[in-house]
């Protein structure tokens, strides 16, 4: 069990370095205000115990699985109200749900209402895997007759078109150029 001290060490090292490699003893007992970097070392070694900072090849790193937002087991309904149990299942990271970290991993905001009939509005951040290819029925980013738009993929009978997911908008068919940029794997929204 922490301390309160050892509490507020380990959530202002967590939240100045995050995922990153921690650095020296030296540096982080300048920036925490110590005068000896022993201090350091005496709450790396409760830390460590308590399994809240890992050691690998002599450099320290904060505990993956203590990032993400906490996913319940329990589902929460939609219609009428049900009691959820508190059970708490595992920690959620963006970044390896969507594999954010990966250098073909993108975000992009959406702007306007064409695929508002699938659930994707203004503002919300579309979770694209980089891909020059896509199957129909794939939600794509595609670059077509000199612009970027995120629309359904279809090949139906050889014929391949974007289609949008609002019936005030027409499906695009490419005039010149069609180029697939990536496949959409999600959605994240800020209400």
């Amino acid at each position: 069990m922490l301390t309160e001290k050892q509490k507020t060490f380990f959530e202002k090292l967590k939240e100045l370095y995050g995922q990153e490699v921690l650095p020296s003893f030296e540096i982080i007992a300048k920036e925490f205000g110590f005068k000896h970097k022993n201090s350091v070392w005496q709450y790396f070694n409760k830390l460590k115990e308590e399994n809240l900072i890992c050691e690998k090849n002599n450099r320290f790193y904060i505990n993956k699985e203590l990032f993400g937002a906490i996913l319940f087991s329990s589902v929460v309904k939609a219609g009428f109200a049900s009691v959820a149990d508190d059970y708490v299942e595992k920690r959620v990271s963006l970044d390896e749900t969507f594999d954010i970290n990966s250098p073909s991993t993108f975000l992009f905001t959406v702007s306007g209402d064409s695929m508002i009939d699938l659930g994707i509005y203004e503002g919300d951040k579309v979770i694209v895997q980089k891909s020059n290819t896509a199957k129909d029925g794939d939600i794509v980013i595609a670059f077509i007759d000199g612009g970027y738009t995120l629309k359904t993929y279809r090949n139906r009978k050889g014929q391949v078109y974007l289609e949008p997911a609002n019936q005030n908008y027409p499906n695009l068919y490419p005039k010149e150029q069609l180029v697939i940029f990536g496949i959409a794997q999600g959605i994240v929204r800020k209400f």
